[in-house]
């Protein structure tokens, strides 16, 4: 009857708003994984600057130091 419709379109709303939390959830995901990488690629850039630093102060090759 009338009820039974009504029950099944709630259902149908809840799932929507269970695809629509997951889709959410999935963007904060990826979100999270890109700051993580840039944190990443940060961390390599010190990396990188600390070798070439010591490698100048070693050599004392470098007019910076």
């Amino acid at each position: 009857g009338v009820r039974g419709r009504e029950r099944e379109r709630e259902r149908e709303r809840e799932r929507e708003r269970e695809r629509e939390r997951e889709r959410e959830r999935e963007r904060e995901r990826e979100c999270r994984e890109r700051e993580r990488e840039r944190e990443r690629e940060r961390e390599r850039e010190r990396e990188r600057e600390r070798e070439i630093v010591s490698i100048c102060k070693r050599e004392r090759a470098c007019k910076y130091f």
